[in-house]
């Protein structure tokens, strides 16, 4: 069973910076790929960025030259550089998994990812 922990969420000022991480406890994280997704209060839930088996990244154009995906497979974990954050920013981030067929398979759909983190909270303010 796959486990996501979320880590890394809290309060910060407009301007500031966060990092997110998602630790997966598949055996062999290299063969996921991993999205982030976020929903604030009464919006339905959006993607964020994904990166890729081979490391391509994704970004939804929101968040596109602020924020950062990378990946530690060494420490079966991702990260969510998050800089410039605006209040708009604020949201539940979720951390999500797939194991695709191929090296390159990404998706911007939530739907499309076979397991979930619990999320974690990161509010920005005015």
């Amino acid at each position: 069973q796959v486990q996501l922990v979320e880590s890394g969420g809290g309060l910060v000022q407009a301007g500031g910076s966060l990092r997110l991480s998602c630790t997966n406890s598949g055996r062999t994280f290299s063969n996921y790929a991993m999205g982030w997704f976020r929903q604030a209060p009464g919006k339905e839930r959006e993607f964020v960025a994904t990166i890729t088996r081979s490391a391509d990244t994704t970004y939804a154009n929101s968040v596109k030259g602020r924020f950062t995906l990378s990946r530690d497979n060494a420490k079966n974990t991702v990260y969510l550089q998050m800089n410039s954050l605006k209040p708009e920013d604020t949201a539940v981030y979720y951390c999500a998994a797939k194991m695709p067929y191929g090296s390159s398979w990404y998706s911007r759909m939530g739907h499309e990812y076979d397991y979930w983190g619990q999320g974690t909270q990161v509010t920005v303010s005015s």
